[in-house]
């Protein structure tokens, strides 16, 4: 069976059995259970998080107690505090698991090393982070011009599956609504 992160890889490009070997090998597996942490606000990301199976939510909390989430995280996808990470500064969100959740995760050094000297990880990762930049687009573009009705039907569209792992209050804080209001657009 071909291992996961393998596959995920070369939707973007090809890999041999000694390069993806070599890749693997720059990565840790964590498993961790539901509410805990793999990021806490303040503290300096060292680490970049593959998703193999569970959720987690990136967010804040404003002056007033008001959880923010700007990005739920499921199967196949990256996670971190990138700010933090790249700049190695103080994270301003946190990120923890809303189900019990396994990971791969690689070290800031060990991703500059795996891309020095494998240029074809570079360009991976390059091209994940052209697509995180239209995604974060997309979703600013959505906050600004379209109705919570509509960022809601967009979420469901998209993401049909994270209805079904992710508490409603959780939604309702990603879209930017009070849970009353997210009551309203389901009656």
């Amino acid at each position: 069976m071909t291992h996961p992160l393998r596959k995920h890889i070369e939707e973007v490009i090809s890999l041999t059995d000694e390069e993806f070997n070599f890749v693997i090998g720059h990565f840790e597996h964590i498993k961790k259970r539901k509410h805990q942490y793999i990021v806490q606000e303040g503290e300096i990301v060292n680490k970049e998080y593959w998703i193999i199976k569970g959720c987690l939510k990136s967010y804040f909390v404003d002056t007033t107690g008001k959880e923010h989430i700007l990005q739920f995280g499921m199967e196949n996808w990256w996670i971190t505090d990138y700010e933090s990470f790249v700049k190695q500064t103080k994270s301003k969100t946190s990120i923890d698991c809303i189900e019990d959740s396994e990971l791969l995760y690689i070290s800031y050094e060990n991703r500059d090393k795996l891309t020095a000297q494998m240029h074809k990880m570079e360009r991976f990762w390059a091209k994940k982070s052209k697509i995180g930049r239209i995604s974060l687009q997309n979703r600013i573009l959505s906050l600004l011009k379209n109705s919570t009705k509509e960022r809601y039907d967009l979420l469901l569209e998209q993401y049909p599956k994270l209805f079904q792992r992710v508490p409603k209050k959780m939604i309702a804080a990603y879209l930017g609504v009070s849970r009353e209001t997210l009551s309203r657009l389901n009656s």
